[in-house]
């Protein structure tokens, strides 16, 4: 395994080795041991899958409070997206700055977003299957969301001049201006 860190430190890209032959492949793609021996010492609670049909859906930029905020080991089983990871922790000399790479089925790498970063994704390819593991359960109540489009952080969501499908929750979330400070350091 191989773990790189993004332009923001704290937001690693984990490359998992895969061994293949004439039957298919084979890749250990979490190992506790081996992400602990690489600094990564997390407690993963629950996988999550999402399928999106179209290129160009959005989902995001998402987060959850404390005491149900969670870190996010994200791979991509089929298609490709653009991962954004934006950096909501007051204080920190990157708030409000984001990181992105492409996270790819090809590619068969992942992402890891640490707590204090919402998250988020656009789809590249249709049928894009998108598995996550986090450290903390689903908490509605603590669930949170910062604006896909708020010209502030101004991400660079690769589009191709398509608007994106949103979910309708995700036409709502707030500003980076209007954000509590949910997170500090």
């Amino acid at each position: 395994m191989q773990v790189d860190s993004l332009a923001i430190p704290d937001v690693k890209i984990i490359s998992p080795k895969k061994f293949g032959d004439h039957r298919g492949f084979f890749s250990e793609t979490y190992s506790r041991p081996a992400f602990a021996a690489a600094g990564l010492d997390l407690d993963f609670v629950q996988d999550n899958h999402s399928l999106s049909a179209a290129v160009g859906v959005l989902r995001g930029l998402h987060f959850q409070i404390p005491p149900f905020a969670q870190d996010k080991l994200l791979r991509v089983v089929r298609g490709r997206i653009f991962d954004v990871a934006v950096d909501i922790r007051r204080g920190s000399p990157s708030y409000g700055r984001w990181v992105g790479a492409e996270i790819s089925a090809e590619a068969w790498n992942q992402i890891l977003v640490p707590v204090g970063f919402a998250h988020g994704f656009v789809t590249l390819e249709p049928d894009t299957e998108v598995l996550y593991k986090v450290t903390a359960p689903y908490s509605p109540e603590h669930d949170r969301g910062l604006a896909w489009d708020d010209p502030q952080v101004a991400v660079a969501w690769p589009l191709a001049g398509i608007a994106p499908t949103l979910s309708d929750k995700d036409t709502r979330h707030p500003r980076l201006a209007d954000l509590p400070a949910y997170f500090s350091i």
